[in-house]
């Protein structure tokens, strides 16, 4: 039996997410991967970062965060004010970054991330921050320290776009990638094509939870722009910054636009695409995310709802469409875990 001792930094709701994901499928890892995950350390911003050597009980971890409780009122725990602190001074062989994204200076998630790669620690990462503003910095920095930097849940929560193109598409020449990266978006244009108003819509997506109390980021395709530079940077191995991708969000679509692009047979949707200039790998990237009125037949058309989807155009595949959630407390844990059980098997 393989035993892994995590950290997680960033104990909300993708954090606990994952933590839910390790207590109810524990059997499943012991069975199917001989995986023993032990969670040595947890933090969030509130009540900084708890760790204890012999391992913390999740239900009491979950139990404390549902009750807003401090998580320092579990048992035999030695606690620091904050998370980097509590790295440098404790161990572990994986961290999960689910801090909170922030797309101006990538912090705090950058510096737990640094730290715990210059320390050997494999990082897998939900934070899209990071990942959008330094990728290339900090996988340079992982294989520096002979470790990993998994960030499958960055992009569309634990619906497999990084791993298939890493693993599944090995050897394949892509040339250009497609997608919905945005649910509350989609959401919001799936619901105007049925003939409501943007306004009314929005207030909808904002009460089921879709959308923000402030929708900028999602609604002026600042949160697509993010995924747009890691799929660059992944994918494409180039490095793009926030201002070379052309953005348009969806605050400026009418009804009347989507009702004429319904007469047309189209339909309305915010997409992100990457294609290069020529076909030469180290050719320039066109990155582009803008609302694009989209034939019926084209697989992107017929994702609806909160749902997004990621199209990949190669040599030997011609293309590839990936369809499945982009968001969510168990979805993005997901993305995690499947990174901690990759990571887990070269441990």
């Amino acid at each position: 039996m393989k035993r892994v001792r995590l950290s997680i930094v960033g104990f909300g709701v993708v954090g606990q997410g994952l933590a839910e994901l390790l207590h109810t499928k524990r059997e499943l890892l012991r069975r199917t991967f001989s995986l023993e995950v032990v969670l040595v350390s947890v933090s969030n911003s509130r009540h900084g970062f708890i760790y204890r050597d012999e391992g913390l009980d999740i239900p009491t971890l979950l139990d404390l965060s549902a009750r807003r409780q401090p998580l320092t009122q579990h048992a035999d725990i030695q606690h620091w004010p904050n998370a980097l602190e509590g790295l440098q001074a404790t161990t572990a062989d994986v961290l999960a970054e689910a801090t909170w994204t922030n797309l101006q200076d990538a912090e705090p998630g950058i510096s737990h991330i640094r730290a715990a790669l210059t320390k050997g620690i494999h990082v897998i990462s939900a934070n899209k921050g990071p990942a959008a503003l330094a990728a290339t910095e900090l996988l340079t920095l992982a294989q520096q320290h002979g470790v990993q930097l998994r960030l499958e849940a960055t992009v569309m929560a634990g619906t497999p776009i990084l791993s298939t193109v890493q693993e599944g598409m090995a050897g394949v020449n892509i040339h250009a990638v497609r997608g919905i990266l945005n649910g509350t978006t989609n959401y919001i244009l799936t619901a105007m094509a049925r003939g409501r108003n943007y306004a009314e819509v929005l207030a909808e997506a904002q009460g089921l939870g879709y959308a923000e109390a402030d929708p900028t980021a999602d609604v002026e395709g600042y949160d697509v722009v993010a995924k747009t530079l890691i799929l660059a940077a992944l994918v494409f191995g180039q490095s793009l910054k926030p201002e070379q991708v052309k953005r348009e969000g969806i605050t400026g679509i009418t009804r009347e636009q989507i009702q004429q692009a319904a007469h047309e047979g189209k339909r309305i949707k915010l997409v992100a695409s990457l294609s290069r200039a020529a076909d030469m790998p180290a050719a320039p990237l066109e990155a582009r995310v803008e609302p694009i009125a989209l034939a019926a037949e084209d697989a992107l058309a017929q994702v609806n709802g909160v749902m997004n989807a990621l199209t990949f155009h190669s040599d030997s595949l011609s293309s590839v469409t990936i369809i499945g959630p982009g968001a969510g407390r168990l979805e993005t844990g997901q993305g995690l875990l499947a990174d901690l059980i990759a990571v887990s098997k070269t441990l």
